[in-house]
């Protein structure tokens, strides 16, 4: 087991891992620009050491800089906590040259995975329904126009790198298709580093369902059931929950075995998530995401499982404490992501607390929120014997939370979980708009 970790990450998510690994007995060292020097992270760690500027590419996306901050506070490994470079191969080969663990898959795994179009074929070979698209990256209008004619319109054109939005457009009539090749090309570019794209049937309202994995180093691969995580707003979540209220037990059951069996099939370690994408009859391969996701603690209350001390037991060559059939999945948990509209210095803050209530953030009174990175402060989770009882402690939890000094989505959520269409479930990835028009 590692004795000594260096978490390159800030915000809540730092704050989650510091917790873990000080119940796992393992030393916290955080790595902190200088617009976080007084986060709380930093106040919590064992050790904390400065990674450059605030602005993020010369800080968290540094990848010189958090490793020979790593090494200088004698660490063994480097967790790479959400977003900056989680995902990165490049960053998980130069932690491993550097004779440190890498707190995730291999960097061969993630490169593999992070090509979107391979990932896709992958999928095929293992079983999965993958959503029609083509063969491979498409290059010219020729060869688009010939694969929309054959799937129909609408189509979606994606990035084969990256995510969240960028490098994708959709699709709905021939003449749309050469200016929105030309815009997801160059948005993968600026965003990715890479222009490739690629082309699939673009699903109407489907519902956005992932599967979260745990996999170690001796081949032992569990899943923890599914997340419905299909609330967006510009392909970005909002709300996810678990389990999913549009999805039956016999798909749920055939998800979650498609989804380890991709995972053994790659030899994956660690935490990770398979997407799907759910027409309310079939279910589709979409993605992989090599890491631990925002969302993690609904799947952490229905399990009882700690997907980050199980990522770390996974990743430092140990097996883990459980087996599937050590899993039971209980009750629902949703969870509510606080975003702040504005920077600024808080001035008053109370979290909501009581009974199955968890809130993951960094925030506390007089701390100042910087502009330079995501909107995300914190989370709101709920857990309740079953979706009536977690939605309606989490309107209470909401009415209870109070930050001011910035604009937060807070009232947005409370919108959300009044909302009819929300209580009985029936939304897809259009629902939070067809919610607030309520």
């Amino acid at each position: 087991m590692v004795k000594s970790v260096f978490i390159a990450n800030r915000g809540e998510i730092a704050v989650r891992i510091v917790r873990t690994l000080k119940e796992m007995g393992i030393e916290a060292v955080v790595g902190y620009s200088e617009a976080d020097r007084v986060s709380l992270a930093v106040e919590l760690a064992d050790k904390a050491v400065c990674i450059g500027p605030a602005e993020a590419k010369k800080s968290y996306l540094h990848s010189a800089n958090l490793i020979s901050a790593a090494l200088y506070a004698d660490c063994d490994a480097i967790h790479p906590g959400v977003g900056f470079l989680s995902e990165s191969a490049e960053f998980a080969k130069q932690v491993q040259d550097a004779g440190l663990v890498f707190i995730g898959p291999d960097a061969k795994t993630i490169s593999f995975l992070g090509d979107k179009v391979q990932a896709r074929r992958t999928a095929l070979d293992a079983g999965l329904p993958v959503t029609p698209g083509s063969d491979g990256p498409i290059a010219d209008l020729e060869t688009a126009v010939a694969f929309a004619e054959r799937a129909g319109y609408p189509v979606i054109i994606k990035a084969a790198s990256g995510g969240g939005g960028k490098g994708m457009r959709i699709v709905r009539e021939e003449s749309e298709l050469e200016s929105a090749m030309r815009i997801a090309t160059h948005e993968a570019e600026t965003s990715f580093s890479d222009g490739t794209i690629y082309i699939e049937k673009y699903l109407e309202n489907p519902r956005h369902i992932e599967v979260q994995i745990l996999a170690d180093t001796y081949g032992n691969v569990i899943h923890l059931g599914e997340r419905d995580c299909s609330l967006q707003k510009n392909h970005q979540k909002v709300l996810e929950e678990s389990p999913s209220p549009g999805i039956d037990p016999d798909i749920r059951e055939r998800m979650c075995s498609d989804a380890v069996n991709l995972f053994k099939k790659i030899g994956y370690k660690g935490a990770g998530t398979i997407e799907f994408l759910f027409d309310g009859e079939n279910y589709y391969f979409m993605e992989v995401n090599a890491r631990v996701q925002v969302e993690h603690p609904v799947s952490e209350y229905i399990s009882n499982v700690d997907i980050i001390k199980e990522q770390i037991r996974g990743c430092s060559g140990e097996p883990m404490d459980i087996t599937q059939d050590d899993v039971l999945l209980e009750g629902a948990s949703i969870e509510c992501r606080i975003n702040a509209s504005t920077p600024g210095k808080i001035t008053r803050y109370l979290q909501p607390g009581g009974r199955n209530v968890r809130v993951d953030s960094f925030l506390y009174q007089g701390y100042t929120v910087s502009p330079h990175y995501d909107s995300l402060v914190s989370k709101l989770i709920t857990y309740g014997r079953d979706r009536r009882s977690a939605i309606a402690r989490m309107k209470r939890a909401l009415d209870e939370y109070v930050i001011e000094g910035i604009e937060t989505n807070i009232e947005v959520q409370k919108k959300i979980l009044n909302s009819t269409l929300f209580q009985r479930g029936i939304f897809g990835t259009f629902g939070l708009s067809r919610i607030l028009e309520e």
